[in-house]
């Protein structure tokens, strides 16, 4: 090329404008509500990913999902032969046996939901550094497995009062099951944020969850009466608080003694479950960026 031809070519190169303020910074927190927005926009994956991973959890055990009734009856059996029969806890308690049926059932669901949920980002954590999607998905995802999964178990929690005597007769009071699962799934998906952002700066809380869980159990009135055992007036307060207990005694009013639950455990359950997900949900926005960098 001739220098002529080389100034022609110089002359005919147009300068380019780039609005640099229409960029943004790739693995940036979005506002709030347009995080909310695209949670929103995910929601057919989490779903189908949820019901997938439900639906291979157990395909390589001989029992496959046999194994979701399997470990609460075993569960509610050993607790049976210790508090019921050598310790003694059933005593002064109507129908026991539903008693601790719907105590273990209620608190199985509600520990996997808050564990898988936690663990969620530390368990995932090529995917969160390797896709750029709203992190938020995978507790939110964790918690609808567990919840499709609860779905057969409180079936079965629900055949086990009325077959096992003293039989349960079925009743419209029994609706009122759907609402209290409901506020319960709630404070899991809050807990379960708050708790995924901790244990993915901070692993070792992942060792002190099952020890924190274990003692939430003991702490709500499961497999004992609390009118027996706790006699303390500001330990009775605070046990009257948990959630946990909250939902399981809306249950076992409702499933085992035909009564409307009191609107203190409505109360303290809606309160615990609505003021975790708002706090657990912005709590976990906040350390959207914190996330990819592990």
């Amino acid at each position: 090329m001739t220098r002529a031809e080389d100034k022609s070519a110089v002359a005919g190169v147009q300068a380019l404008s780039v609005n640099m303020r229409n960029l943004s910074r790739v693995g940036a927190r979005p506002p709030f509500l347009e995080y909310l927005v695209q949670l929103w926009d995910f929601r057919a994956f989490i779903f189908y990913d949820a019901r997938a991973r439900v639906m291979s959890g157990t395909r390589r055990d001989r029992l496959g999902s046999a194994w979701l009734l399997l470990n609460p009856v075993f569960n509610g059996l050993t607790y049976y032969l210790i508090f019921g029969v050598l310790l003694r806890t059933s005593a002064g308690i109507p129908n026991f046996v539903g008693y601790l049926v719907v105590g273990l059932f209620i608190f199985q669901y509600c520990s996997g939901a808050i564990t898988e949920g936690a663990r969620s980002i530390a368990k995932n954590r090529g995917i969160v550094q390797a896709f750029n999607f709203p992190r938020a998905a995978l507790p939110i995802g964790a918690n609808l497995r567990e919840a499709l999964t609860a779905v057969p178990l409180f079936i079965a929690m629900l055949l086990l009062v009325v077959l096992l005597p003293p039989s349960e007769i079925i009743g419209m009071r029994w609706l009122l099951l759907v609402p209290a699962l409901l506020l319960i799934s709630l404070f899991n998906l809050g807990v379960s944020l708050i708790l995924a952002r901790i244990i993915s700066t901070a692993g070792d809380v992942a060792h002190l969850l099952p020890f924190a869980i274990r003692a939430w159990m003991y702490g709500s009135a499961v497999f004992y009466s609390y009118e027996r055992f706790v006699s303390h007036p500001q330990l009775l307060h605070w046990l009257k608080m948990n959630p946990l207990f909250n939902v399981i005694d809306i249950a076992r009013s409702v499933l085992l003694y035909d009564r409307l639950p009191g609107w203190q455990s409505w109360a303290n359950l809606g309160a615990f479950a609505f003021g975790a997900l708002v706090i657990g949900i912005v709590y976990f926005w906040q350390g959207e960026e914190g996330y990819v960098r592990g």
